[in-house]
Formats: structure tokens, C-alpha cells, sequence
């Protein structure tokens, strides 16, 4: 299966759920917005979320500083 994440093609082995794809990506604990097909998901979604073929995928880092 293959998704757009972040603008660009990305290849998935199996249907995975946002949060199967935030493990992966060494994401599951950071402060990230993620957007699917254009809508915000509340991070309470993320393990209830199937992505599905041609999905649009945004990963937001969220930094603070000065």
C-alpha cells in the first residue's frame, strides 16, 4: 500500500493505523500534529485510524523556543 506523506510517496507493507505509522517513524512521543486528507486528528484518533491506499498524510513538528 503506498500513502503521500509529507508530500511524498511513501510505502506502507500492510494497512496500519496512524499510530503503527508514528512508531515507525519515531514519532509516537513527540509533539506532532498529524494531518489526514486535510483534517487535523486529535491524537485520541490515532489508534483508531486505518490509513487506506493514496491516503494524504501531513506530520507537523511543534517546537517552541525563543
Amino acid at each position: 500500500m503506498q500513502i503521500i506523506l509529507n508530500g511524498r510517496a511513501h510505502a506502507l507493507e500492510c494497512e496500519t493505523t496512524v499510530a503503527d505509522l508514528l512508531k515507525s517513524l519515531d514519532l509516537a512521543h513527540k509533539p506532532v500534529v498529524t494531518e489526514l486528507d486535510g483534517q487535523a486528528l486529535p491524537r485520541g484518533d490515532h489508534n483508531s485510524t486505518a490509513l487506506s491506499e493514496g491516503a494524504l498524510a501531513e506530520n507537523i513538528d511543534l517546537a517552541a523556543g525563543g
